[in-house]
């Protein structure tokens, strides 16, 4: 993988993985360390599949 390509891939992660874990936040009743990690965690599984849905279908 070049550079190039590397650098868009991580950027579209980030990109999901902001939203979603801001989502997170928002559904949440109370922010402590753990809910914060696990938040984090569960976005960025949510952010590589989305990743993954998105080359599925476009064939990128």
């Amino acid at each position: 993988m070049n550079p190039r390509a590397t650098l868009l891939a991580v950027a579209e992660v980030l990109a999901w993985w902001a939203p979603l874990a801001v989502l997170w936040l928002v559904f949440i009743s109370g922010v402590d360390t753990l809910e914060l990690a696990v938040g984090a965690g569960a976005a960025g599984l949510a952010a590589l599949a989305a990743r993954a849905a998105r080359r599925a279908v476009t064939g990128r």
